[in-house]
């Protein structure tokens, strides 16, 4: 190996060594003889443990259990990272302990020939204690987007003996439940008797199906365990639903299948040669056919003329029937243009609730140009004209929302118009709009573009549509932010367009609240907050184009926006 040439000969060897360490992701690496001395290690100073000799430890990787000391002796940083203390947990087995110091590592060694010619070793490892990526990557594995329904979750612990050493469990929001440890009934079964768990279990604060799983060492013995599990209450919460469905389904069916059998009981029992006539006339559809059966008050004849009876009631209830008939259709009729009228009104109040909503934004800027100009008209006159001219264009602003109001109420008797707009212009345009909105928020808003392209949509609907979405994003960032804004030139499926991206820093949004945001009346800022039609409107507008907007966000992390347009052409 070159490489090892390089260490024999006192090369570049710890700056190999750190680099094949950062690639391999792992926390050391040491290069060993066969009496177990250090050629080279990484980090630089790490002093191996003695019982890494290739002669002892065979090849292959395995889970070791390391003391603080041999930590402390590789990194003060491992020896730190590893140190958890122990947290009181409900149900676990009683203990002195105050903290878990050792380290569980994943070993990995690898035989080499040295360049003079002897045997050496190549060992490496990571530290498990608090790698929360390496727990999240397992639990990432083991639920897959979708494999759980709604309101369960999926998690997964790594432990050192009964202690939780990495784990995405949480105590409480923000804080995962490193140090707490498992219940006394798991430990016993898993750690003691060497058996798997596949059950329920109090898991810190809740109970999960859970499945626990014990680790061993390279020696074979065991020393701590792997669990997965997810949220019991959403399973037992369908099990009950579906009891109760089953439940209704069987008293449905009963309530159907009596009458059923009854009619059928009773066409057995009257198969008589005399009512056969009647019957078939009956059949057809004459309700007044009666058998006209008389004489002597044998059997027969009480049939036949109890069948007479059924008859006249049948006519008699025939008529009921028809009569509820009509007045059923009235009803529904009725029911029918009530139905109609709700939802007109419906459709009324929603475009007047959007007409509010849009005339908002125009009137607060130039309320706050008012603000402006009462300060600073006195003596710095010239200094206003860039907000006169912001209170005429939203004043003209004003005037073509009513007439999009009217265009969203009446599509087919107004045609929306359209220019050829400079994507990136539109944004500068907005930015006077919204610097009051910033500066309140602390918010610093950050401009790219490479876009040569220009769009086919109105000026004033793009910059409506950048409005809002900035306004959005500034209530996001409650404790300041940044926004940034790119345009680009994209295409999607073969067509030219301009791709803007409007990304910021703020709190995100959950699953749930990305699903939907573009609902009509959808706000996270409650009754005082906003109507809820920002960003309905925005769609409606981008759509009405041929375009998109999409969104992806992550709590915690921001959310961005993306709007494609195609080119004009």
């Amino acid at each position: 190996m070159a490489s090892s040439v390089a260490f024999a000969e006192g090369g570049n060897s710890a700056t190999a060594m750190e680099g094949w360490r950062r690639d391999l992701g792992l926390d050391y690496l040491f290069l060993l003889d066969a009496t177990g001395k250090a050629l080279a290690v990484s980090p630089a100073g790490a002093a191996p443990d003695p019982g890494l000799a290739p002669k002892v430890q065979p090849p292959g990787t395995a889970i070791d259990v390391m003391p603080n000391s041999a930590l402390a002796a590789i990194s003060p940083d491992l020896a730190a990272r590893a140190r958890l203390e122990l947290v009181a947990t409900p149900n676990a087995r009683p203990t002195d302990r105050a903290e878990e110091d050792r380290g569980m590592v994943v070993q990995s060694f690898v035989p080499v020939t040295l360049p003079d010619g002897r045997r050496g070793m190549l060992a490496g490892g990571l530290l498990l204690n608090q790698n929360l990526v390496f727990i999240d990557t397992i639990n990432d594995l083991v639920y897959r987007q979708g494999s759980l329904p709604e309101g369960s979750q999926g998690t997964a612990t790594l432990f050192l003996d009964d202690v939780r050493i990495s784990t995405n469990v949480r105590l409480f929001e923000g804080r995962r439940a490193l140090g707490t440890r498992v219940s006394a009934v798991v430990r016993e079964r898993v750690l003691d008797q060497g058996q798997t768990w596949l059950n329920r279990a109090f898991v810190v604060n809740d109970w999960y199906i859970s499945a626990y799983e014990p680790i061993t060492d390279r020696a074979g013995e065991r020393v701590g365990m792997l669990y997965v599990g997810f949220l019991e209450t959403p399973f037992a919460q369908a099990r009950r639903l579906t009891l109760w469905l089953v439940g209704l389904a069987f008293l449905g069916v009963t309530a159907i299948s009596v009458p059923v059998f009854l009619g059928w009981a009773r066409s057995v029992f009257r198969p008589l040669e005399k009512v056969s006539d009647t019957m078939a006339a009956v059949e057809a559809g004459n309700l007044g056919a009666r058998t006209g059966v008389t004489g002597s008050k044998d059997e027969v004849v009480r049939v036949a003329r109890h069948l007479d009876l059924l008859l006249d009631q049948l006519q008699a209830r025939d008529q009921e029937l028809r009569a509820w008939n009509d007045a059923l259709n009235a009803r529904v009729e009725e029911t029918t243009r009530k139905l109609i009228l709700s939802e007109k009104l419906a459709t009324v109040g929603e475009i007047t609730a959007a007409a509010a909503h849009e005339i908002n934004n125009p009137v607060a800027v130039i309320q706050g140009n008012l603000d402006v100009l009462r300060e600073v008209m006195a003596d710095r006159m010239p200094e206003v004209e860039t907000e006169f001219r912001l209170m005429d264009e939203q004043v003209h602003r004003i005037s073509s929302i009513v007439n999009r109001l009217l265009q969203f109420a009446r599509p087919e008797e107004y045609a929306g118009w359209t220019t050829r707009t400079d994507p990136m212009k539109a944004v500068a345009d907005s930015v006077p709009l919204v610097r009051h909105l910033l500066t309140q928020a602390g918010v610093t808003l950050l401009r790219e573009g490479t876009a040569t392209r220009l769009v086919l949509m109105n000026h004033t609907e793009l910059q409506q549509v950048i409005i809002n979405l900035i306004a959005n994003a500034t209530h996001a960032m409650p404790d300041g932010g940044t926004i940034t804004i790119t345009a680009r030139d994209a295409d999607r499926s073969g067509q030219r367009g301009v791709e803007l991206t409007l990304r910021d820093t703020g709190t995100g949004m959950d699953a749930a609240t990305l699903a939907r945001i573009f609902d009509p009346f959808f706000t996270t800022r409650g009754p005082a907050g906003g109507t809820g039609l920002g960003l309905s409107i925005c769609r409606t507008l981008v759509d009405r184009q041929g375009g998109s907007i999409e969104v992806q966000s992550t709590p915690g992390a921001g959310s961005v926006f993306t709007i494609w347009l195609p080119e004009a052409i």
